[in-house]
């Protein structure tokens, strides 16, 4: 039998695909993306599944009923899985590795032949080629440069795969290189947690995919961007602090590093024009700044919110849950 489930949705994402996350006549789903905190805390009481990207303390005492907490990303470090009673299933969703990866690729290109700084010129009546200026540098070809992994998880692997294909040679660093790959995907090397410094040394370009937690937090700062090469790219698709944010700077100010990638940022004040930054990354030519989304295209969402359905439907019927966190 079917149990008839309240579902809160508070992910303003996800809840665009509303008609794939659970059928009207089996349950009864509320969107609630945008409300004030205290209005979801108040919504929260009697509802078996919350769908949300964000979980405070506050929410999860106001639901003690609360069977299922579904992420709608891999991500969980903004959920207050430990406010959350015991019996509460807590689960995440992926599906973003190839969207990602494309993005990783985009700026690579970008970086490499510095297409924000050509079109900018352009606009300005600017022609600098060396087709005018026979003294300036050549671009170079992603072919034969060396990308260098922090994390195979997904978005690592798609990475790989897609990199491998403009013929880069992949490196990878990873808890224990002995587990053996995926089948089809080939790195060139696969170095554990201690050689970071010979990844970092050896790579034009390096991106961070791995989860933020207490190891990985300031993974990347002053040092470790020094063991970079100068003509190196360091792109975070991960997530902010795993990269310091002023070491990080410095190094593009001072041309230490050739360029960089940000797709995602650092707690703080957002809307000021330095999205979620104390530093102004935006006066330099040398970085590709995106506001977090190398993920969100239809792909990605269409099939996380099937994810998510499977789910819904597996906790009415009692059966296992897709994805367990715990």
């Amino acid at each position: 039998m079917t149990a008839r489930l309240k579902i809160l949705v508070t992910d303003p994402i996800i809840g665009r695909f509303a008609s794939i996350l659970a059928p009207p006549s089996q349950h009864d789903l509320v969107l609630a993306a945008g409300l004030p905190d205290k209005e979801i805390v108040a919504a929260l009481p009697g509802t078996d599944v919350l769908i949300c990207s964000r979980m405070t303390e506050a929410m999860a005492r106001a639901a003690p009923e609360l069977r299922l907490v579904q992420c709608t990303g891999a991500g969980y470090e903004r959920i207050a899985i430990d406010a959350l009673p015991p019996r509460t299933a807590v689960c995440n969703t992926f599906h973003h590795g190839p969207s990602i990866a494309e993005h990783v690729v985009m700026v690579m290109l970008m970086l490499s032949r510095q297409v924000l700084r050509k079109d900018r010129l352009v606009r300005e009546g600017v022609w600098e080629s060396v087709g005018v200026d026979p003294g300036l540098p050549l671009g170079d070809t992603l072919a034969g440069r060396t990308l260098g992994l922090l994390g195979l998880g997904e978005t690592g692997r798609e990475v790989a795969r897609l990199a491998a294909t403009f013929g880069m040679r992949v490196q990878a660093i990873r808890r224990d290189p002995t587990v053996p790959l995926e089948n089809g995907l080939r790195l060139d090397r696969v170095l554990p947690p201690g050689e970071l410094n010979e990844l970092l040394a050896s790579s034009d370009v390096v991106v961070v995919t791995v989860p933020l937690n207490e190891h990985t937090r300031g993974l990347i700062g002053a040092a470790e961007l020094d063991r970079m090469r100068r003509t190196a790219f360091l792109i975070n698709v991960a997530r902010g602090p795993v990269v310091d944010e002023q070491a990080l700077y410095e190094a593009l100010a001072a041309g230490q590093i050739g360029g960089a990638g940000i797709d995602v940022w650092w707690p703080g004040e957002r809307g000021a024009g330095r999205g979620g930054s104390t530093m102004p990354f935006e006066k330099l030519d040398n970085v590709v700044l995106t506001p977090h989304n190398s993920g969100h295209t239809v792909e990605t969402f269409e099939s996380r919110a099937r994810d998510i359905a499977a789910n819904i439907a597996a906790l009415a019927e009692d059966r296992p849950l897709r994805n367990l966190i715990r």
